[in-house]
């Protein structure tokens, strides 16, 4: 488990705790059955994509910008992703996503109801090129607020989540979810992780 606690002079404590050791790995029965009960940060990183912007042959019609966009994986993963929510009976009360076309793409597949765009959980139009100190630390901090009822789920890149937290971030694959508890406090803790192609097996 991961401990990320932030204070009011913006210094972040980080305490990397084993899970084994500590005794707290869960099975994905237990962590379906914790955010189910609300509460929740599912920070995700969007859904499969090809690293090349379309040509505009390839381009989906609605993507006049001609912005990278998810791939077959990424698309039927976001929707295998989106019924599991509904069938597992999830509660998503906020959906921020960052505002490229391949996080909103994510979301909309997913069918996710009220999204809402935040530029600091974009690339600034810099696709894989790294984000901003200002960025990782608005996300550090947003990921320690809950919504008052369900779930929050914050639809970003790699590199956000990356340089947010280096000591896993790096790791989040495509279509990840990692999941977060904050502690009222300020800090948070990773409660378990959830790959884009185990929401259909999930229980």
């Amino acid at each position: 488990m991961t401990v990320t606690r932030v204070g009011t002079a913006g210094c972040i404590l980080l305490l990397m705790l084993a899970a084994a050791m500590a005794g707290q790995a869960r099975s994905a029965e237990e962590l379906i059955g914790l955010i189910r009960q609300g509460g929740y940060v599912l920070l995700m990183r969007h859904a499969s994509s090809p690293r090349e912007a379309p040509t505009k042959e390839q381009a989906n019609p609605d993507n006049l910008k001609l912005e990278r966009q998810l791939d077959e994986a990424g698309r039927r993963g976001a929707v295998a992703m989106g019924d599991a929510l509904r069938r597992l009976r999830i509660p998503i009360a906020t959906v921020l996503t960052s505002p490229t076309y391949r996080a909103i793409e994510t979301v909309r597949l997913a069918r996710l109801d009220g999204p809402q765009t935040v530029s600091e959980l974009g690339d600034g139009g810099q696709s894989m090129q790294g984000v901003s100190e200002e960025q990782a630390a608005w996300l550090r901090g947003r990921v320690t607020e809950t919504s008052r009822t369900g779930n929050t789920l914050l639809v970003t890149h790699q590199p956000n989540v990356s340089r947010a937290f280096p000591e896993w971030g790096a790791s989040v694959a495509d279509g990840e979810v990692v999941v977060l508890r904050p502690d009222g406090r300020g800090g948070i803790a990773v409660i378990g992780r959830i790959p884009i192609d185990e929401w259909p097996r999930l229980r």
